[in-house]
């Protein structure tokens, strides 16, 4: 997928209103190539329960299932170029309904050229391309989903998209306001116990004087009030913990453009007990203020 415009078009203003008791269903269908995968490891990222290559037959089944176990969002991808399914879907829909489900059909297509060189790159034959050329197959299918498509409630063209703007666009139509949101993790560390693997971006507070070499702080942590006093009282600590903030927060939105949801950010000092401990939960104080879902560890607390 290249990284151009994006052509998307929808049957409505906005996704239907929903209430408590009330399953909202997206069935993710397509053309082959086009993206139904990516496409769904967004929704799962999403909070959607996302189940894959479902046969047809069995959807209202699986949406009596989970709704019996409470679950509101529900996405499905089936593979639908069997015809009954085209003769069903009226009937299951309108069933479906009644039942207290709200069904919506997400279909992603793309121009010819573009599913050939796809197909071409993964090296696998098209599903409809039997023993004849790779355009033949995709020309049966984009036919035969022609009246899948001519139902749907929103169809991406995904020609011009890269995996990173399909997934925000899958987003924009069906995340929460908090789906827009980068989720946060600050982690306390030691350098003399490496540096978290996991981390986006990393900072060292060892500018800092250390609370070690206070005989009364040496015993407690940062999670104390007196150390956190001593620490945070420090010279260039406010400063600190200012521009750290605001770097994040630009950081935040290009991570939302490439499609990332969840960042790790890892405030490290000598031990990990002391100065780090106190500054992440400082910083993780000030992100959760600003209305940024935040969670905070201290991965060497106690390891000493």
């Amino acid at each position: 997928m290249s990284s151009e415009s994006v052509t998307v078009t929808t049957s409505d203003s906005g996704p239907p209103e929903q209430d408590e008791q009330t399953l909202r269903l997206v069935v993710v269908t397509g053309m082959s190539g086009a993206g139904r995968s990516t496409a769904a490891n967004a929704l799962e990222d999403l909070g959607w329960y996302v189940v894959d290559n479902l046969p047809p037959t069995v959807l209202p089944e699986v949406c009596t299932q989970a709704r019996e176990n409470g679950i509101s969002r529900l996405a499905v991808v089936l593979d639908v170029r069997t015809r009954s399914f085209f003769e069903q879907l009226p009937t299951m829909f309108t069933d479906l309904t009644a039942a207290g489900t709200m069904p919506e059909i997400l279909f992603l297509e793309a121009s010819d050229d573009v599913i050939v060189r796809r197909q071409e790159s993964v090296r696998r034959p098209h599903p409809l391309q039997g023993d004849g050329r790779l355009l033949d197959g995709i020309t049966r299918e984009r036919l035969s989903l022609a009246t899948l498509r001519a139902a749907a409630d929103l169809v991406i063209d995904t020609s011009s998209l890269n995996i990173h703007q399909l997934a925000s666009r899958v987003a924009h139509a069906y995340g929460d306001a908090s789906d827009d949101q980068l989720r946060v993790t600050v982690v306390s560390f030691g350098f003399k116990n490496g540096i978290p693997v996991d981390a986006d971006l990393v900072v060292d507070v060892r500018f800092l004087p250390n609370p070690h070499w206070v005989p009364e702080l040496r015993p407690q942590t940062g999670l104390s009030a007196p150390v956190r006093e001593y620490v945070l009282g420090q010279p260039g600590a406010e400063e600190f913990l200012q521009r750290l903030q605001e770097l994040l927060e630009v950081t935040a939105k290009g991570y939302i453009n490439e499609g990332k949801r969840f960042a790790t950010v890892a405030i490290g000092c000598t031990g990990g007990k002391h100065r780090s401990t106190a500054m992440a939960e400082e910083f993780g104080r000030r992100l959760r203020e600003s209305g940024m879902p935040t969670k905070v560890l201290h991965r060497d607390v106690g390891r000493e």
